[in-house]
């Protein structure tokens, strides 16, 4: 299998402001020759990547916006229109994680926001972008899933939906484009990035049994990166997140009330609202 297939190609990557998106795009550049164009709504951390990339800044460039509208999507394909810029491959990797609670406790506003830059953007990208991608001669679509799209924990009602339903749309889409363009899952366990920003500050010892737990940001996109070289279907990566996958695809039911027992167990203010009244 040609492992170099995507050397000097246009990817776009969202999310690519911090994190794995940062990390994904970097390895692309320097490792692959490929054109990046990064999605976020930062500029000052954008011109902090540019700053990183040092040598390789020519080929980084960034647009600033929410991935959660779709309006900015159809924007987005007019300026690549408009400016002769030929995709070949999309990275959707931008994703927030609620605060681990009670459904009964997320406000509509709080529900609508994770299913919107979780999923939705997703779904805008993709209907979006995948004529001009098609038109490639190495198309690609990657989405960045989530282990919780494996097995669904108490606390993360939201969360898991919003990353169920993204592994849905790619494993459809995986067989519809079957032959005329790769279509990669990749559903990491914790990892060590920002995403964990909605979480409670104070928990230092919630916060210490995350990062515990949690695998290296720069582990985890070099094992993605893996993935997309060899055109992975599905990349499971993480010791948590194989574990998730084991029990949610064995003991469903069993499984999720393990994970529940061991969460209450932990007595961690952390999830204090998911199991306290």
């Amino acid at each position: 299998m040609d492992q170099n297939w995507m050397n000097n190609t246009t990817v776009i990557v969202t999310g690519a402001s911090g994190g794995m998106g940062k990390g994904i795009a970097e390895s692309l550049i320097v490792d692959h020759g490929c054109t990046v164009i990064g999605i976020a709504r930062s500029e000052e951390k954008m011109k902090k990547v540019v700053e990183e990339l040092g040598p390789n800044a020519e080929k980084f460039s960034y647009k600033l916006f929410d991935v959660s509208v779709e309006q900015n999507w159809i924007d987005f394909a007019k300026y690549l229109e408009e400016n002769d810029i030929h995709p070949d491959i999309l990275v959707n990797n931008a994703g927030i994680l609620p605060k681990f609670d009670r459904f009964e406790h997320y406000s509509m506003a709080d529900i609508e926001r994770a299913m919107n830059i979780n999923f939705y953007s997703a779904v805008y990208s993709i209907h979006t972008l995948l004529p001009m991608i098609l038109k490639s001669k190495t198309p690609g679509i990657i989405n960045i899933d989530s282990s919780a799209a494996l097995m669904s924990l108490a606390g993360t009602s939201v969360y898991s939906a919003s990353k169920a339903a993204l592994k849905s749309l790619s494993e459809a889409l995986r067989e519809e484009l079957r032959g005329k363009c790769y279509v990669g899952i990749v559903c990491p366990g914790f990892t060590k990035t920002d995403i964990f920003r909605s979480q409670d500050a104070s928990d230092a010892k919630g916060q210490k049994m995350l990062n515990a737990v949690s695998t290296s940001c720069d582990r985890m996109v070099k094992m993605i990166m893996h993935d997309i070289r060899t055109r992975r279907p599905l990349g499971v990566h993480g010791f948590d997140a194989a574990f998730m996958n084991y029990f949610g695809r064995l003991m469903p039911v069993l499984g999720g009330h393990l994970f529940s027992s061991v969460m209450k167990i932990s007595k961690l203010p952390l999830f204090d609202p998911v199991f306290k009244d």
